[in-house]
């Protein structure tokens, strides 16, 4: 859900480019992967043998779709929560092919004003052809087929549902404080590297290839967190291509606590290991 243009350009490139495996087929009716603008009463529910949803859960819960993928654009009708212009599911006057309009729900909560269960949605195919093309990206014939429009789509959304379950291993750390924290706005800052990144380039590390700012609404109190994407290689079977670096900021008290106690506990673990590794 960040910076999807500068992502999706480097998705795109080892995808068309690269020789990589043929991605697994979705069970029979699963419907296309897609995010944003959320239209009353939901959309439809992906079949039982779905592994990425929960059966009763979709027939019990019908969230109210919201959101777009977090792409700054110009200042224009700009979305504040999102960073996105208005939902635009028009093809291109030049589109080479049809594109897919559907879209998929995440698995990330979202704040609302009135208590609401909602969750975010990630953009269509569709969608996401346009916000590349606002962004100045141009295709040349054959350049790309509507196959890796799909898998792009797919990356994209496996990204941040990763970088969400990152996110909820750190908000465990005030599980006895909110037991549901929730995704109250985000935004990619692709061209703004944190400290920490640039720390790493100046140790001879890459560069991230995107960076966004999560706003984590932790039962009433704003958290935010910096998610840098550094470039994972090959795509896995489960659409998996980044390697995320997720942390609270440190700017607050708080913050800072959390990663000291983190840090401490990935260096006690490290510690013991070596301990029973050498004892054996």
């Amino acid at each position: 859900m960040g910076n999807t243009v500068s992502a999706a350009e480097l998705m795109a490139t080892n995808i068309v480019h690269a020789e990589a495996a043929e991605a697994p087929t979705l069970p029979k009716g699963h419907p296309p992967v897609g995010e944003v603008k959320m239209a009353s009463g939901g959309g439809a529910n992906p079949p039982p043998e779905c592994p990425m949803h929960n059966k009763e859960q979709a027939i019990k819960e019908k969230p109210i779709l919201v959101s777009e993928c977090p792409v700054k654009h110009d200042d224009s009708d700009i979305n504040p929560l999102n960073m996105m212009p208005p939902m635009n599911q028009n093809p291109a006057p030049d589109q080479p092919f049809p594109l897919p309009k559907d879209r998929q729900v995440s698995s990330i909560p979202k704040v609302t004003e009135d208590g609401r269960q909602e969750f975010w949605v990630y953009p269509s195919q569709q969608m996401f052809w346009n916000a590349m093309l606002r962004k100045g990206w141009r295709w040349q014939k054959d350049d790309i087929a509507p196959k890796d429009m799909d898998d792009i789509i797919k990356i994209h959304n496996a990204n941040n549902e990763q970088a969400w379950q990152e996110v909820l291993k750190w908000e465990a750390l005030h599980a006895r404080e909110c037991g549901n924290p929730k995704l109250k706005s985000f935004g990619g800052k692709a061209t703004e590297y944190s400290p920490r990144a640039r720390m790493r380039s100046w140790l001879g590390y890459e560069l991230p290839f995107d960076r966004h700012d999560w706003i984590v609404d932790r039962c009433g109190k704003d958290v935010r967190y910096i998610i840098d994407y550094y470039d994972g290689g090959m795509v896995d079977d489960k659409y998996k291509f980044a390697l995320l670096d997720v942390r609270p900021a440190m700017d607050s008290p708080e913050n800072v606590w959390d990663r000291m106690k983190v840090c401490y506990m990935r260096w006690k673990f490290q510690l013991e290991s070596k301990v029973k590794q050498l004892s054996n």
